[in-house]
């Protein structure tokens, strides 16, 4: 995304020097849009555990915020001061966390079983790598006389981490896990797991880097537990107690073999949506999107998908109410280790956001 780096930026850039023979270094052939969706694509952070990812994010934003904190569940709350006389508070939300295991039992020689955090799939799930926060690795099998079935019950299947009899296991009961698979790009297409909703923090940050000024109060709220019940965006929004909010989220798209005709499909531009499992859009939050999309000549699709969930309903349920809206990425292969997204509507949500936040609502 090509923007004006300033003074202080270019002076910290650093130019790494030729060498022969040295390991090729896939993430510097990144730019830098890219290259940052990639470090919150890969790093660890499944819902309860999001202190990785969210050091990570306050390292990106750092420099481009006035005051930075993280309140009692977790949340990291940025603000950046507005310009304007009469300033509205206005909320952007964004979740942290990502799909995740809990290690729910240990049996005698060290195999682990396990619940989910989150919408985990098990069809998903054989074969699949996890990493804990301390850095073990482990590897998801399944019980013998499970391995030949065309459906996999998710009781049947246990958590490898190489313990030996002469071993004993590296995590207890209660430790989460992240599943573990590379980033990668081709072409406009960004592949990764956890782009729900690391794809959106990076929309975000992007925001942050490329607004100049603003007339409203600006609070970005990186949200924690979305994945286990959207736990963390009340809290933010209670503290905050903002005028309108709007949160950056994903939609999963109807573009795929046997999906539904028309629908959400990728590089068409950012999904406004209008219903999820608990929340309705509100109308006047609608039409700030509407509008902004219009002045940035942004194309937008609408989405109603009265099953999935998101940030918005403990937003728009904090105190008196909030007027609040949801604004999505289209996303295909949803909930799994290989999301994708297309650099497009990343681009085009950012520049949404700007027109949003750049003049008075």
């Amino acid at each position: 995304m090509a923007r004006q780096t300033s003074a202080r930026e270019r002076q910290t850039t650093h130019f790494p020097a030729f060498e022969t023979d040295a390991p090729i270094d896939h993430a510097a052939s990144l730019d830098p849009f890219q290259a940052l969706v990639k470090r919150l694509s890969e790093c660890y952070g499944p819902s309860g555990s999001e202190e990785q990812i969210r050091d990570l994010v306050r390292d990106e934003i750092k420099n481009f915020v006035d005051q930075v904190r993280v309140d009692a569940l977790g949340n990291l709350i940025a603000q950046r001061r507005g310009s304007g006389s009469h300033r509205k508070k206005i909320m952007l939300a964004a979740h942290l966390d990502e799909l995740g295991l809990m290690v729910t039992f240990i049996d005698g020689r060290g195999f682990c079983r396990f619940g989910a955090l989150g919408h985990v799939k098990p069809l998903t799930l054989l074969g699949a790598r996890v990493r804990f926060g301390n850095g073990t690795m482990g590897v998801i099998g399944c019980e013998a006389n499970h391995a030949a079935s065309d459906e996999i019950d998710m009781d049947a299947l246990f958590l490898d981490l190489g313990v030996t009899a002469s071993s004993s296991p590296s995590v207890q009961i209660g430790d989460s896990a992240c599943f573990v698979r590379e980033f990668v790009e081709t072409g406009d297409l960004l592949v990764g797991k956890a782009l729900d909703d690391r794809a959106g923090c990076a929309v975000l940050v992007e925001t942050l880097r490329q607004l100049r000024k603003s007339p409203h109060d600006l609070y970005f709220a990186f949200t924690v537990q979305q994945k286990v019940g959207a736990r963390g965006a009340g809290a933010a929004a209670f503290a905050i107690q903002p005028d309108a909010a709007f949160v950056v989220d994903t939609a999963a798209t109807n573009d795929t073999p046997g999906a539904a005709s028309g629908g959400v499909a990728l590089s068409q531009g950012p999904v406004i949506k209008i219903r999820d499992q608990g929340a309705l859009t509100s109308p006047s939050a609608r039409q700030m999107l509407q509008h902004a999309a219009r002045e940035a000549h942004v194309s937008i699709q609408l989405d109603v998908k009265p099953r999935s969930n998101g940030d918005s309903m403990p937003i728009q349920a904090s105190r008196q109410g909030v007027p609040t809206a949801a604004l999505a990425l289209p996303i295909r292969h949803h909930n799994t280790t290989s999301e994708m997204i297309h650099r497009a509507d990343a681009e085009n949500t950012v520049k949404l956001l700007l027109a949003l936040l750049s003049k008075p609502i």
